[in-house]
């Protein structure tokens, strides 16, 4: 039977509503009934296009041995995509108790909102060094019963310093914080493959563009260079879809190669800027390129007929992660001929050892400049043999704050690039949001 997720519109809730647990959404009711039940609350948070959060659902949340374990809390189920202020609230919390972050968001907290524990992912059992699901509830809720006092102290203590920490929120910025903030990303720039720390390794627009305006005003040369470092790098890796455009979320290793494969609507709006403001800097016409088509795949995969965006696409296909992706060398012959087929998995990476699962994601690394250009015919007759293949699940909300981005990087592309095709995408999801995301009190 379905519980009561069943009637939530957010597609991800949706995903859970035949779970065994008895879930609740974000409301008063659950926190109610955490109080008047004498149970801790279990908080979990995702998206719908999240992998990991699929690997949790299936591992444990859709059976009924943790089912059973879980009606000893009071199990609430939040989309981070429809509620930011919430998984705002509570990423705080894992990363200080943590230093790390990421979704699934695993959160145990008391019926006063007071969290006790976070963490992310979790196996169903514990495995290599990692505690597992089960043993991490058993003991949560043997502490509630015999030392509560311990969990409500660890909670009263966490709530203190994320209101301490708030109130550093409103200091004003002086200059000196810009070249804090330059230095920063100096000493932790990857010289060899471009971006910013060790992997995973994420695309970070806000900090390319931060350091194109820091280029722009302070004439730092280092800041241009690690834009385009960083820039040309995760063009040429498998982080960029070579066939249909676009980003993937992050990179797993230090190299941009092989992506976590889930797209997101926010990332390729910001990536879009991030190019066009290296491309007008620059006036290297790859930078364009690469935008050009980051662009085309949002117009592609994501616009709503109405005129919206949606929020991205899933990594898994068929049941596995990056399947949709990935050629091996008798595929891209098939379709492009023998020829033509060699050349381009020459050019791309695709061999019969491969580099992903046995088979090969297309990439440039280690290929000059030159070759074929990106969004030739032989591109697109891979595309359309590509869409053969089972369909990635897409998240089709429509949130006015990744629109807004999107517009935002819609109308500069349109603009830059003197291709009105942008333009009027962007000003069809402003009318969108005109017509159908705004009360007559706006």
């Amino acid at each position: 039977m379905a519980n009561r997720l069943q009637n939530e519109k957010s597609p991800y809730l949706l995903q859970h509503k035949d779970n065994p647990v008895d879930w609740y959404p974000w409301s008063a009711e659950a926190f109610e009934a955490a109080g008047l039940e004498d149970k801790p609350v279990f908080l979990s948070i995702g998206y719908s296009t999240c992998h990991w959060c699929h690997v949790m659902a299936h591992e444990s949340f859709e059976d009924t041995e943790i089912a059973e374990i879980l009606k000893d809390f009071i199990c609430i189920k939040v989309d981070r995509e429809e509620r930011p202020d919430i998984d705002a609230v509570y990423m705080d919390v894992c990363q200080a108790l943590t230093g790390s972050g990421g979704w699934p968001l695993t959160i145990l907290m008391t019926p006063e909102q007071k969290p006790f524990f976070a963490g992310t992912y979790f196996p169903k059992k514990g495995r290599r060094g990692q505690p597992g699901l089960t043993e991490l509830l058993k003991q949560a809720k043997s502490l509630w019963d015999h030392d509560r006092e311990r969990l409500i102290d660890a909670g009263n203590q966490i709530t203190e310093v994320l209101l301490k920490n708030k109130k550093y929120d409103s200091i004003d910025p002086e200059k000196s914080m810009l070249t804090e903030a330059y230095e920063f990303l100096r000493k932790n720039f990857n010289p060899d493959f471009g971006g910013f720390g060790d992997a995973p390794k994420f695309p970070t627009p806000h900090n390319l563009l931060f350091l194109l305006r820091y280029y722009r005003c302070e004439k730092k040369s280092d800041a241009l260079r690690m834009v385009e470092k960083t820039l040309d790098a995760m063009a040429k890796g498998g982080i960029f879809d070579h066939i249909g455009g676009g980003f993937s979320r992050y990179s797993t290793d230090e190299k941009w190669l092989i992506p976590h494969f889930e797209k997101m609507l926010y990332d390729n709006a910001l990536l879009i800027p991030a190019y066009l403001e290296a491309y007008q800097i620059t006036k290297k016409e790859c930078y364009a390129e690469v935008a050009r088509r980051t662009g085309d795949y949002i117009l592609r995969e994501l616009t709503d007929p109405e005129g919206g965006f949606y929020c991205g696409q899933d990594a898994d296909s068929d049941g596995e992660e990056g399947k949709y992706y990935t050629f091996a060398p008798n595929e891209i012959e098939s379709v492009l001929g023998q020829e033509k087929g060699a050349e381009f998995c020459r050019l791309y990476g695709i061999t019969d050892r491969g580099n992903f699962e046995e088979k090969s994601i297309p990439n440039r690394i280690g290929q000059k400049a030159e070759g074929w250009r990106m969004g030739a015919p032989e591109f697109e007759m891979l595309y359309e043999y590509r869409k053969q293949r089972v369909a990635l699940h897409k998240d089709d909300k429509i949130l006015l704050s990744w629109n807004a981005w999107t517009i935002i990087a819609l109308a500069r592309a349109g603009s830059i690039l003197h291709d009105d095709r942008y333009s009027s995408a962007a000003s069809a999801a402003q009318r969108f949001i005109e017509e159908s995301m705004t009360d007559e009190h706006s």
